[in-house]
């Protein structure tokens, strides 16, 4: 039992600090520059791929003007045609080299030194990234000499170009490709960011406040979270979120009965206490009553009355299920197992048969108490479990036997009742769980169980047998020689 004082302080709320960015703000803020680096890889290649297409066109030009150009006869071409020619193409100047000659077919308003030599035969890809973006950061009108491949004999062809025309080109391909770009990532963007946050947001929001909401009242079983049918990595969480809620509020639940059952225990033991003091005074007097019967159960009386004080006295001065440690001495195990049967009655009870198979001399390294208690206990729980049962004496039956192997006691209390039912044998030692009778509390097995792991043994229930049949094994102490010898020497 746990004394009321053992109940857990309720805590004092905490004080909420300033409201920090959630898991949406957060999925945001991420989005955007993940969103602004697709971006920037799309446009860096776009921009290189527009600034080279943009020279290869000025070079195909310039092949058509120079085929146009080359089959005329020399001088034949006026100024005023090869200017619209030049016009448009682009282009300030068109040459081509065939052999060792290198030819200039037409040119208009040449500047006296070209800034920029532009090989397209031997451009990288890195290199028309760094030339694309040298284009769109400079200032001014600077000249460009493009050099590219020429059709038929001969070896390049080369255009002279203002580059002022295709930076402005490439300005307004920027803006297009900015702009088509940015829509298409913002509709991705909030696709992505609207799956995420049905995916992961929501049911994370969904457990927060779970987990609050049960902070608040962790008894209350309807905070307990409902899982949902999903089968990922969230829907293991929220199922065994579930399970262990559970289990708490069962725990706190059984926690709450403990601590009132603790309170209402303590102030019983206490008339109890003084009742039985009384008894004791008048048992005293019936013990000088010469009668052979009388004579023959004063004892007793008195020695049950004496274990029934001791009892409640250990129960006030602890105030809780703790039982004290056990004062282990060699006892004989049939005197106990006649004194048990006495103490439940069932010595004048003709409606149950009652058997003892005890080894002969068979002793115990035990608490006389205690195994008094644990014994009493499991043949109490034997008789109710036959009070229901239909039959006669010869049917209905309690057995206990004992016998010994090597160190370790064996007492076995059976009976042919109808057993301990699938549910119970889940938590067949554990308080108020395994009764089933009307008015029962369920603690005399949980007792029991705590009496014999003090003595370092087992207790368990025996499978495949008519009824229910419990084994208690309870080892002997480990004897010093040195001790032994010892006692032998002073005796």
């Amino acid at each position: 039992m746990v004394s009321a004082t053992d109940q857990p302080t309720p805590q004092a709320p905490r004080a909420s600090g300033p409201r920090r960015l959630g898991l949406s703000g957060k999925l945001l803020l991420l989005t955007i520059p993940l969103v602004m680096i697709a971006l920037l890889m799309i446009y860096v290649p776009s921009i290189a791929n527009f600034w080279t297409n943009r020279l290869n066109d000025r070079l195909a030009a310039a092949n058509t003007a120079a085929l146009v150009l080359d089959a005329a006869p020399l001088g034949m071409v006026p100024d005023s045609l090869a200017r619209q020619i030049l016009t448009s193409v682009g282009a300030r100047a068109v040459a081509i080299k065939m052999g060792q000659q290198r030819r200039l077919l037409a040119s208009a308003d040449l500047p006296a030194a070209i800034d920029r030599d532009i090989d397209l035969r031997t451009l990288t890809v890195w290199s028309a990234i760094v030339e694309s973006f040298e284009t769109m950061l400079d200032t001014g009108n600077q000249t460009i000499r493009v050099v590219g491949a020429a059709p038929g004999g001969a070896q390049f062809i080369e255009v002279v170009v203002d580059e002022k025309p295709l930076r402005q080109a490439m300005y307004r391909f920027s803006g297009n490709l900015l702009l088509v770009s940015l829509g298409i990532a913002m509709l991705a963007a909030g696709l992505v960011y609207l799956a995420l946050h049905y995916l992961f947001v929501r049911p994370m929001r969904r457990l927060t406040a779970n987990l609050v909401g049960f902070h608040e009242n962790p008894e209350s079983a309807a905070r307990i979270i409902v899982p949902s049918q999903r089968g990922d990595e969230i829907g293991v969480v929220e199922r065994e979120l579930s399970d262990m809620q559970r289990d708490l509020v069962s725990m706190l639940s059984q926690k709450s009965r403990l601590a009132a059952l603790g309170l209402a225990v303590s102030k019983i033991n206490h008339d109890l206490r003084n009742l039985l003091a009384s008894s004791q005074l008048l048992s005293d007097q019936l013990a000088s009553v010469p009668d052979p019967r009388v004579q023959r159960f004063a004892p007793k009386l008195m020695r049950s009355l004496e274990r029934a004080i001791d009892f409640c006295q250990s129960t006030l001065s602890y105030g809780r299920a703790q039982e004290a440690e056990p004062d282990r001495r060699m006892i004989l195990v049939e005197p106990a197992v006649a004194e048990v049967r006495e103490s439940a009655g069932l010595a004048v009870d003709a409606s149950i048969t009652w058997i003892s198979a005890i080894e002969r001399g068979l002793s115990i390294d035990a608490d006389p108490d205690q195994l008094f208690r644990v014994l009493l206990n499991l043949v109490r729980n034997a008789a109710q479990a036959l009070e229901s049962a239909k039959g006669d004496a010869t049917t209905l039956q309690i057995r206990i036997t004992g016998r010994r192997e090597g160190s370790v006691a064996i007492i076995e209390v059976s009976d042919t009742g109808p057993g301990v039912p699938a549910k119970a044998r889940e938590h067949l030692f554990e308080a108020f769980q395994t009764s089933s009778r009307s008015g029962g509390s369920g603690l005399g097995l949980a007792i029991a169980a705590e009496l014999v792991r003090a003595h370092g043994g087992d207790i368990h229930l025996v499978e495949g047998t008519i009824g229910a049949t419990f084994r208690i094994s309870i080892p002997d102490r480990p004897v010093e020689l040195q001790s032994v010898r010892n006692e032998r020497a002073r005796a």
